[in-house]
């Protein structure tokens, strides 16, 4: 059985990532009380053994208590013969003010309180911090559409397998914000930059001319070679740990050249070792799987 758990930040997406999955053939359950998960997939094998595919929303609205204990269900259920992701769904505090100020909705901690939007937005991040903490997959939806939110619930989500790590890079720039679902952030910003080279400036790091000005750099090669250098020593680890994702996210100022320019290569590099690697231009809005090269 393969069961996915979405939590995550009111106003994140999570209604979207949940629909998403029922379109795929999942048996969507929009908040569930944490404490009937176990019954639930009790009650779907012993009486609807078709229903092999279950999404379940579980967020702040849970009892408090019930969302304390979420790690010791989830424990309990990874012994069983389940395949068993939690996907927790973030955005930015600003961005979710203006979701909940576009939208006229109350935010679920307001009711029945004297709590501010921003108040009630900040407690509910420190409130779920257990669930985040034991999340499979983070994903940050402040730049994402509805229709790139799908997609990624499609691709990383639906067919998704426990039985590989699947490798992100993303490019990114820090004038926008780090991003929110990164494991492990580098910053490029120290490199030789091709923007104030004025025929190099509407290029991207994708691009020869760009390329070249870099690969130039003595610094660049450094850099790209102690990244790559530091995440085949570590990433086993991750993966012996039964890490299902990890995302590697590198910035520059404004996540156009030098970023995505060792997100390309660091990507290259390590499809040939990884049997998933994704790459994520986030500035660009480019978004695919590397294939591994062969010969």
């Amino acid at each position: 059985m393969q069961v996915v758990i979405i939590s995550g930040r009111s106003g994140s997406g999570k209604s979207i990532a949940l629909q998403a999955l029922e379109d795929l053939g999942f048996y969507a359950i929009d908040n569930l009380p944490a404490m009937l998960l176990v019954a639930l997939l009790d009650e779907l094998e012993t009486h609807s053994p078709e229903r092999r595919r279950v999404a379940v929303s579980i967020d702040a609205r849970n009892l408090p208590n019930a969302l304390e204990r979420l790690p010791e269900l989830v424990e309990f259920l990874g012994a069983r013969e389940i395949d068993l992701q939690v996907v927790y769904l973030t955005a930015d505090s600003r961005q979710l003010l203006e979701r909940y100020s576009a939208t006229r909705r109350r935010h679920p901690l307001t009711r029945g309180s004297d709590m501010t939007l921003l108040e009630a937005i900040e407690t509910e991040e420190h409130f779920l911090a257990p669930i985040r903490d034991l999340a499979d997959l983070v994903i940050d939806t402040s730049n994402l559409s509805v229709h790139e939110l799908r997609a990624r619930i499609a691709e990383q989500v639906a067919c998704h397998t426990t039985v590989q790590l699947t490798l992100s890079f993303e490019s990114f720039g820090f004038k926008h914000g780090v991003p929110h679902d990164a494991d492990m952030v580098f910053d490029a910003r120290c490199l030789p930059n091709p923007y104030w080279e004025p025929m190099l400036r509407d290029h991207t790091g994708r691009d020869q001319p760009v390329v070249e000005f870099l690969e130039r750099a003595p610094e660049v090669e450094a850099m790209f070679s102690e990244i790559r250098d530091w995440l085949e020593r570590w990433l086993p680890a991750y993966l012996s740990s039964h890490r299902s994702y990890f995302t590697v996210a590198i910035g520059c100022t404004g996540g156009q050249h030098r970023s995505v320019y060792l997100v390309e290569r660091l990507a290259r590099h390590f499809a040939s070792q990884y049997p998933s690697v994704r790459l994520r231009h986030r500035e660009m809005k480019v978004q695919r799987t590397i294939e591994p090269l062969v010969g």
